[in-house]
């Protein structure tokens, strides 16, 4: 069972930040995989990597997005987009140096974080891309 399924409660009614988000939530759902079997450790470096290679592409696009259009509040999401990769920035630091990480943290600090950002922030910017007519 995946630890977060996609559902419409999560949609941003904007297709293509669904699709990335969707891919962001695999990514998670690839580490619990792990971690059921006792592989979270072996695979956390990868899923890191993996992940700040897909948030930086992923929020590149949400905020040219935002910067194209106008968005209001594109100054304050551009902070949480930051705060995050420099959060996983840390957390990879810390694994390449050798430092003890719980994959558990990682994963529900990231789970939580996606939950939150998707549907605090990103909800927010569906009326107002909507309202351009990006769906």
């Amino acid at each position: 069972m995946s630890l977060i399924s996609w559902n419409q409660g999560l949609s941003v009614s904007v297709k293509q930040f669904d699709d990335q988000h969707k891919k962001l939530i695999d990514l998670i759902n690839t580490l619990h995989d792990a971690m059921k079997t006792g592989k979270g450790k072996d695979v956390l470096g990868d899923i890191l990597q993996s992940l700040v290679s897909y948030t930086k592409s992923h929020f590149a696009a949400e905020e040219l997005l935002m910067q194209r259009h106008g968005y209001e509040g594109y100054e304050k999401h551009k902070k949480e987009h930051n705060l995050l990769v420099m959060q996983v920035a840390d957390i990879q630091k810390k694994l390449n140096e050798g430092a003890p990480v719980l994959t558990q943290t990682v994963m529900l600090f990231l789970k939580d974080w996606l939950s939150t950002h998707i549907q605090g922030e990103d909800r927010k910017y569906s009326p107002f891309f909507n309202g351009k007519g990006i769906s």
